[in-house]
């Protein structure tokens, strides 16, 4: 038996492969001693025998292969050109473990290899697999996964995400029991309905503690999950690009990456890998010493009507309230007046713009802030010239049904990246212009896995000749949030909501993933666009002021209180962005469900801010006290409530004091803070830091 382990200081990942064959991953879980014989605990795994089964269990390897009498889904699908079903058996060729493990196989008889990797970080605890088959003719790939994990016995049930149009990232907690939970996304993109990501947490687990496995697929074409129980009582779990989403027979394949990791800190452990991962190796910013700039985006202002003088007033406004980017979102080219036409037509509109961009461009450069601009490259009207001229650029049948009034360009073609390319470059080339919206507002007509091969591609160019500009994935709001798509932008869209009380819980929940740096939220209208509720500003200000700050709304319809309290929270977020955003983002266990809390803990630990915002009537008629979380219990903390006002607070005089109180991270964990009341639809801020 041959036996290969990977370590981080909380994690230990055992493969072992018999008789050549593909590997079973036999143990992951917390660090095992540097002398476990790896061989006898690989051995202990095997499965006891029973009346009425196999003489031996096949194995659950990291490609289980159904030629091996495998009684659970098999790790590949794939044909010849002639719709005849391959089966390979596979055996090891080499193995290398000088960075990571590369660990090698082939079936000769059917001119197959296929090739498994595996990292580990020791800084950010995220291992990364991938694997990649390669073959002698083409073939036709129904699916191949990355390599396959195990699942806990002692976990009792599964989460991962669904969600709709202003309402992404939705928990669903399924129960393990025998047979299959599978997600199969379709629609070509990431979807607001199939975040590519599972957590399992074991019994008795929670966002602070406990043990949890965490896993996110790194592809924005649409991802198959499979977490299976089988007849045996073992557990699997599968991600590959979407079935049957590669249109063209292949002679070589690869999986997108899959990143994993093993918690003993709950949920949160899971979480804070996942961050400092997607930030720290993934995310590459242009400037990365610049602090991240207050957004304005002008779209729920003016939406189509674009009139140069009111823009320039909607700026001077933005700018006095603390905005250093200014964005012009949908309208500005081809004869834009609403979103039936001119997608495609990437040339300014002289009926709105006669003298070009460039005059509100300079307006907003005078005023001390940088310009951004909103594309939608992969889509097309019919009421467009590009598609009068080229109908055969759009992905689909002619008779398909449209969405958004608007088809989808077919990425896979040449010319049509080198159409999108021009036109996008020209317009950067020609204006001071250092961010781009790109959004993606449909789904796709059919799974076509090249659909995102060519827009990574289209990205990818831009990126290398534009190296300046940052890019936002926006897909109607969450739609195409993943660690692929973010491997080529800096910053996502997490909804097209608003809505600040559902903005609260879609945070909540994306930060099981999300890093605070990425994360796009902005304060809207005093009455949401999305859902008509009005909120207050505060509240609004605050949620918003959790992640990478923005304004969206018509500044002109705030009056002096609104204001005053918007440039408020935006001076406090510029004064903390510096920390914020290399902190860790940890949910805290809030013994009221009324409440949805989180804390912010620095890089070094020395600070952290709470974010506890009332999202309903309690049942009870006090606030429970909130424990905090991973802080040093020895060290005592000077801790202060900064919103809301403390004229507000006379329940917690000393929270709410101007010096506040100076505790001991132990009692802070351990009887946590009490507040005073609010209603609904407000937040309470608390500061600290190290004394």
């Amino acid at each position: 038996m041959n036996c290969w382990r990977l370590d981080d200081a909380r994690q230990t990942l055992v493969l072992a492969a018999d008789s050549g064959r593909l590997p079973e991953i036999t143990y992951w879980g917390p660090r095992l001693p540097q002398d476990e014989d790896l061989t006898l605990i690989s051995r202990s795994a095997d499965p006891a025998l029973a009346g009425g089964m196999l003489d031996a269990a096949p194995d659950l390897s990291i490609c289980p292969e159904a030629t091996q009498t495998f009684p659970g889904q098999p790790g590949m699908q794939i044909s010849t050109t002639d719709g005849l079903p391959l089966l390979p058996a596979f055996r090891m060729q080499s193995a290398d473990d000088t960075d990571g493990l590369t660990l090698t196989f082939g079936d000769a008889d059917a001119g197959l290899t296929y090739t498994a990797r595996f990292a580990i970080d020791a800084d950010t605890h995220i291992i990364t697999a991938s694997a990649s088959l390669t073959s002698a003719a083409p073939i036709v790939i129904g699916y191949v996964c990355a390599p396959v994990f195990p699942a806990p016995h002692q976990a009792k049930e599964m989460i991962d995400f669904h969600g709709k149009w202003c309402g992404e990232f939705k928990t669903t907690h399924t129960p393990w029991s025998a047979g299959i939970r599978a997600r199969d996304n379709r629609t070509g993109r990431t979807g607001h309905e199939h975040f590519p990501g599972l957590i399992i947490p074991e019994d008795g687990c929670t966002n602070t503690q406990g043990a949890a496995y965490g896993f996110t697929y790194g592809w924005s074409g649409g991802h198959r999950m499979v977490a299976e129980e089988m007849p045996d009582g073992r557990r699997q779990v599968q991600f590959s690009n979407a079935s049957q989403s590669e249109p063209v027979p292949v002679t070589e394949f690869h999986t997108a990456p899959l990143y994993v990791t093993y918690s003993d800190h709950g949920l949160n452990g899971c979480a804070t890998a996942f961050q400092r991962h997607l930030r720290d190796r993934i995310l590459t910013m242009p400037d990365p010493a610049r602090p991240r700039p207050v957004h304005y985006n002008c779209w729920e202002a003016i939406y189509f009507d674009h009139d140069l003088d009111t823009l320039r007033e909607i700026a001077d406004r933005a700018a006095d309230l603390g905005a250093e980017r200014f964005v012009l979102d949908d309208g500005w080219f081809g004869k834009r007046d609403n979103d039936t036409s001119s997608l495609g037509d990437w040339t300014i509109d002289r009926r709105k713009w006669p003298d070009g961009l460039t005059p509100l461009i300079d307006h907003v450069k005078g005023l001390g802030m940088t310009f951004g601009l909103w594309f939608e490259p992969e889509m097309v009207n019919p009421d467009s010239d590009l598609y009068r001229e080229n109908p055969d650029w759009a992905l689909g049948r002619p008779d398909q049904i449209l969405g958004r009034n608007q088809m989808v360009l077919d990425m896979a073609m040449t010319e049509v990246r080198e159409y999108l390319y021009d036109h996008i470059a020209g317009i950067l080339r020609d204006h001071d212009i250092d961010y781009i919206k790109w959004d993606h507002n449909r789904v796709l007509p059919h799974a076509d896995a090249e659909q995102a091969r060519g827009a990574y591609a289209l990205l990818d160019r831009l990126r290398a000749d534009f190296p300046e500009v940052e890019i936002e994935s926006c897909a109607s709001g969450g739609g195409r949030i993943d660690f692929g798509i973010l491997e080529r932008t800096h910053r996502v869209w997490l909804s097209d909501s608003n809505d600040a009380l559902e903005r609260l819980r879609i945070q909540h929940n994306s930060a099981l993933f999300l890093p605070t740096v990425v994360t796009g939220s902005h304060v809207g209208p005093r009455t949401c666009h999305t859902s008509g509720r009005i909120l207050p500003m505060g509240f609004r200000a605050w949620v918003a002021a959790q992640r990478h700050l923005g304004f969206e709304m018509d500044p002109r319809e705030l009056d002096d209180r609104e204001t005053h309290i918007l440039k408020t929270v935006t001076a406090w977020y510029k004064d903390n962005r510096d920390w914020l955003h290399q902190a860790d983002i940890l949910r805290l266990d809030s013994p009221d469900p009324a409440v949805i809390a989180e804390q912010q803990t620095a890089r070094d630990a020395s600070r952290f801010v709470v974010f506890a915002g009332r999202a309903d009537t309690s049942d009870q008629i006090s606030p429970r006290p909130l424990r905090l979380t991973q802080l040093d219990a020895q060290a005592r903390y000077k801790v202060r409530m900064i919103s809301p006002p403390v004229q507000n607070a006379p329940a917690a005089p000393h929270l709410c004091a101007a010096d506040g109180m100076e505790v001991s991270g132990a009692w802070l964990m351990t009887q946590g803070l009490t507040f005073p009341n609010l209603n609904p639809t407000q937040m309470w801020v608390i500061e600290g830091h190290v004394l």
